[in-house]
């Protein structure tokens, strides 16, 4: 297929690769900043433009790919080309495409994604969404050329999904940043932390989180929360995180108690 990327970052950059990478042709990248548009297009031997009024109608897809705040200008500029539009978004309804045109889909990827880190496509699943049956069936054809992990998920769905991903990724990485900045008060490497890290995640890649839970809220152990905040003191959004989450464990486990 012909596909045509609304979009330059990082989600952009690994689709438009794997599709490249698959087989399929990427016709043009754009982007406002030229500079980014014609980076991404090197890459994948596409045309770049940071204009929409130059963006071609020969292609089959347009893939958008942009903030969620942007997809419906830039649908309204694209519907006038009467192609299959499809946006990446996990919060972003169908409903802001079809408020333009009924060739509409969604193709989102749920994965952290960085320009300078490579990502086995493969295994990063696909939740698609569609107008109709048909599109549904070119959508889902699309990413098997990229993906082994197809779902078919509407945008409530989606939505959830989108927010269960925030919990689990993006919170998550920022307590890391926390973490790290405690340890660099005290001059002690990060480094030391990154085996528990790896450890917690490959854990609940076989089990439920709750199964696995440690640490002083799960046993309850009022003493040891007691002096972490204390050593928090001065810095009260972090002891109203800790209280929280800590809170949160006891909460979630019901009582049972697990020894780290």
């Amino acid at each position: 297929m012909r596909l045509t990327f609304i979009g330059s970052g990082n989600v952009a950059t690994h689709m438009a690769a794997a599709f490249k990478n698959a087989g399929h042709r990427i016709v043009q990248v754009y982007s406002p900043n030229m500079h980014n548009a014609a980076l991404l297009a090197y890459h994948v031997g596409a045309a770049a433009t940071n204009q929409l009024n130059e963006i071609s109608s020969e292609t089959d897809i347009f893939i958008i790919s942009v903030k969620d705040d942007a997809i419906a200008q830039i649908a309204e500029a694209l519907a006038v080309h009467q192609k299959l539009i499809v946006h990446t978004s996990g919060s972003t309804s169908l409903d802001v495409l079809l408020d333009y045109t009924n060739n509409a889909g969604v193709l989102y990827p749920l994965q952290t994604f960085s320009k300078t880190r490579e990502v086995d496509f493969l295994t990063v699943p696909l939740c698609i969404e569609a107008a109709n049956d048909s599109i549904y069936a070119d959508i889902k054809e699309l990413a098997a050329a990229v993906s082994n992990s197809i779902y078919s998920i509407n945008s409530a769905g989606r939505k959830i999904l989108h927010l269960a991903a925030v919990f689990a990724c993006n919170f998550p990485n920022y307590l890391y940043g926390v973490a790290r900045q405690l340890l660099a008060g005290y001059d002690i490497d990060f480094n030391l932390l990154r085996p528990l890290i790896l450890e917690t995640a490959q854990k609940v890649q076989q089990q439920l989180p709750a199964s696995v839970q440690t640490g002083p809220a799960v046993r309850n152990d009022q003493t040891t929360m007691a002096a972490h905040l204390q050593m928090l003191e001065g810095q009260p959004h972090l002891q109203a995180m800790y209280t929280l989450l800590s809170q949160g464990i006891i909460k979630n486990n019901n009582g049972e108690h697990e020894d780290k």
